[in-house]
């Protein structure tokens, strides 16, 4: 069973989105502030955060930091809720290293899809780093820059898409993350799979993370 976290100060909404992911057979941990928040999350280590951004004590913000930067929660997927949704505010989130950014009030489906697919990206990040650790290779990646990445020979600002792609990012992520067009961020991405000799973003991300491996 699939543990998440909810990180929302409003009680109606902490409740409802409880009730919500019960239902669906999720394990969910609740915290009315960022500061109780950060300490459930470090304490018993989820498998995702759902987190409002304005809240006391610490803000989304705050909170997504604390948890990239401590090794037990830095992989687990994080998803902004909040009702501010100008692209400043995205792009902010997404470079602290939220995976996604919904709006309040949360539309059931997409709330759920966009949990599945951050569930399976992990999933499927851990069991690579899972078979390769059987090899004896340490492969945790670091994801603090792209500088790494040029030595594929890549330019630097295909390095930069290729970092937030390996991240789980989608194209439109990556637009408004590097402020650029998603048509652009897309025409990055078929360099990168020319230039490594790849077909899909998976494939390309394990290459990235093979090169980003602490």
């Amino acid at each position: 069973m699939k543990k998440i976290l909810i990180i929302e100060d409003q009680a109606p909404m902490r409740r409802n989105l409880a009730l919500m992911l019960e239902m669906e057979g999720f394990e969910v941990r609740v915290a009315e502030n960022g500061k109780i928040g950060v300490e459930i999350a470090l304490r018993h280590q989820p498998d995702l955060v759902i987190c409002d951004v304005m809240m006391p004590e610490l803000d989304g913000h705050a909170v997504i930091q604390i948890l990239r930067a401590a090794p037990e929660t830095g992989n687990i997927p994080f998803i902004f809720l909040t009702a501010r949704g100008d692209k400043s505010d995205v792009r902010i989130g997404m470079n602290f290293g939220a995976d996604d950014y919904l709006l309040k009030p949360v539309n059931r489906e997409d709330l759920l899809a966009a949990i599945e697919v951050r569930l399976a990206r992990a999933d499927a990040l851990q069991e690579h780093i899972n078979s390769v650790a059987k090899s004896g290779v340490d492969i945790q990646p670091d994801f603090s820059s792209h500088e790494p990445l040029t030595g594929l020979g890549l330019t630097n600002r295909e390095a930069e898409v290729l970092l937030w792609v390996a991240q789980g990012k989608s194209n439109g992520d990556v637009a408004t993350i590097l402020g650029m067009s998603e048509k652009t961020a897309k025409q990055h991405l078929g360099s990168v799979f020319e230039k490594l000799g790849v077909e899909n973003r998976h494939t390309a991300s394990m290459r990235a993370i093979e090169i980003l491996r602490r």
